[in-house]
């Protein structure tokens, strides 16, 4: 398998960075000389896993707090992705198996408290920006300012825009919002250098996308994308978690969903059985339920296949109905590509070669292909690269509610974009002086079972009998997939617009507050970032020092063993000061003087043999 090169040398355009912003892990690259590059965290990997706690009243990200997972289940966050520009009422069932409580604001804003404060999913969403922008910056010597980001081919208008704010927030000008396949297609298509109609299969930790582009002389033309945004790997360990939560009933009495700790155990458990099945034909599972009280049992590959199978199976409607749009058949496909951590699962790429009637392509990195993509898509944004052009399309119908609730579409899904549509409306009440303009996505008839994206009022209509009226309506889409509405009665020149916004989404005056707060506190932020890098490292230390105690008092003169009580006391004040300096030198000092203890340690356990 391919892997993209670590870090470039020179950057021939410095100042675009791509983003894959993803439910499991994050990713940020830069295009140097034409080839794309992972860069790599804070944390000195390439891959920045999407979780985020409070430690000391401090953000932290990454692994530092997917430590915590376990430890702190209530406090740590995680798959915030599938949050992102939704209600509560959109998350009931992914609410069931999260440790960390999920609550909505008066205005239905889905918010949770960690620590003393509530944070949203696009706050948490904008600090994983943050920290990749930050761990560009170090890894390049330079500041970065402009990204393209990526989400799924189907998130809806609301989730597009909650990214793009996420974005604003952590400090980034977003130069283009892109379709997750559509970045991979890129990524591929400058590598492989092929020809032909593909299709890119992108199952990642919580969405499902299919993508069929044809990629000829540079241009990448988007045919048709579907998916579900509610399949994903997390739904594959949610799947082997309800089997296992009832086993625990029935054989220790212990219900699972009563404790965010189990709950977090048990999923932890689920994601590396998961992993492991992708290479081993069987899994050992012990899970620790606190005191004495485990719960082991042996999974096979086989039984785990037969309970994810139908939730993957899902993904066969998603393709043949992307194809029927295309008007395509599977014999038509060139390559099928496969993308996301969860195409590792070798029943992912059975199934996806059962629906195209071939083998996936496996030679690009699933976990890094996307972020490559998107880096390449800044890189043409900068002028870095004219061979490349990218046209995407609307995932999902865009339209209107009129009369008796029914959805007038003026943009039909896998429209190229960007694109504009108008159409005129008319009143059906005598005398009407305003009109409600109610803006839908979705493919079904009636409103009430799409989505509700905005609405707004037009005042100003002269007073006249129904169906006198001329009211147009235009709908404009950006490269980015983002939607403005307006309305114009055209007898009068009464004009009213609006930028579709999420319905949970924040305010500008929200959103100014958190810019102008982050940038007071980064000096802060920096000085807690370094004090939480040295105590993750000295505790250890300084716990394996006080487990040597005994040791110390039974092997040492009294005057060395002294020397070693005294550090781990004064370390464990230094801590608990917040001291990285003092920290910092004890845990080097404390280091030295236990090293004669280790050698006799280990010299009375060879004799004992």
């Amino acid at each position: 398998m391919s892997h993209l090169n670590q870090k470039p040398i020179h950057m021939s355009n410095p100042d675009v960075i791509g983003i894959d912003l993803g439910t499991t892990h994050s990713l940020v690259a830069i295009v140097e000389n034409g080839v794309p590059h992972i860069l790599l965290s804070r944390e000195g990997q390439r891959l920045l896993p999407s979780v985020f706690t409070i430690l000391d009243g401090k953000p932290v990200l990454g692994f530092a707090a997917k430590k915590e997972k376990l430890r702190h289940a209530s406090q740590t966050v995680f798959s915030i992705k599938r949050l992102l520009g939704k209600g509560l009422a959109d998350v009931a069932e992914l609410q069931k198996h999260l440790p960390y409580p999920v609550t909505a604001d008066a205005q239905g804003m889905i918010q949770i408290l960690l620590g003393d404060r509530y944070y949203t999913a696009i706050e948490i969403s904008a600090l994983i920006l943050a920290e990749l922008k930050k761990a560009a910056e170090e890894d390049l010597g330079r500041p970065i300012k402009k990204a393209v980001i990526t989400v799924p081919a189907y998130f809806n208008d609301a989730q597009r825009q909650a990214t793009r704010t996420a974005g604003r927030l952590a400090g980034l000008e977003v130069l283009r919002i892109v379709n997750e396949p559509t970045a991979a297609s890129l990524a591929y298509g400058l590598q492989e250098k092929r020809e032909g109609i593909i299709a890119v299969y992108d199952l990642g930790g919580g969405t499902f996308d299919l993508s069929i582009l044809k990629l000829h002389q540079g241009i990448f033309e988007v045919l048709a994308t579907h998916g579900d945004t509610e399949l994903g790997g997390d739904d594959l360990d949610r799947a082997l978690f309800k089997v296992l939560a009832k086993e625990i009933q029935d054989e220790k009495g212990i219900d699972v969903y009563a404790d965010p700790e189990w709950r977090a155990r048990l999923l932890e458990g689920c994601e590396a059985a998961k992993c492991e099945l992708s290479e081993d034909d069987e899994y050992n599972l012990d899970l620790d339920l606190g005191g004495e009280v485990h719960f082991k049992r042996r999974i096979f590959k086989t039984e785990f296949e037969t309970m994810i199978r139908p939730l993957l199976m899902k993904t066969k409607n998603a393709c043949l109905i992307a194809l029927k749009d295309a008007g395509l058949t599977p014999a038509d496909i060139t390559d099928v590509v496969l993308v996301g951590g969860s195409t590792r699962i070798p029943l992912v790429k059975s199934i996806a070669g059962e629906i195209f009637g071939r083998l996936p392509n496996v030679s690009m990195n699933p976990d890094e292909v996307v972020a490559a993509g998107a880096a390449i898509q800044g890189d043409i944004l900068a002028g870095g690269n004219s061979d490349f052009l990218l046209l995407d399309v609307v995932p999902l119908s865009l339209g209107i509610e009129t009369y008796g609730g029914l959805m007038s579409v003026l943009i039909p899904r896998n429209t190229r974009i960007p694109t504009s549509a108008q159409e005129q409306f008319t009143t059906f009440v005598d005398n009407q002086t305003g009109v409600d303009v109610h803006v839908y996505q979705g493919e079904r008839e009636k409103v009430e079972e799409n989505r509700s994206l905005a609405r707004f009022k037009l005042w100003g209509i002269e007073p006249n009998p129904a169906g006198f009226p001329r009211i147009e309506v235009q709908f404009q889409i950006d490269a980015d997939g983002i939607l403005q509405v307006s309305a114009k009665d055209l007898r009068t020149g009464k004009e009213q617009s609006i930028e579709v916004r999420p319905s949970f989404g924040l305010s500008e005056d929200q959103v100014a507050k958190m810019l102008d707060d982050a940038e007071k506190a980064t000096s802060s932020d920096l000085e807690f970032r370094r004090w939480i890098e040295v105590k993750t490292q000295a505790e250890p230390v300084l716990r394996a020092a006080e487990k040597k105690l005994p040791d110390a008092k039974r092997l040492l003169p009294e005057l060395e063993f002294q020397k070693i009580e005294s550090l781990c006391a004064s370390m464990r004040q230094s801590i608990v000061a917040q001291d990285p300096e003092k920290t910092q030198n004890l845990k080097y000092e404390l280091n030295h003087v236990t090293m004669r203890l280790a050698e006799l340690i280990l010299q009375e356990a060879l004799k004992k043999r």
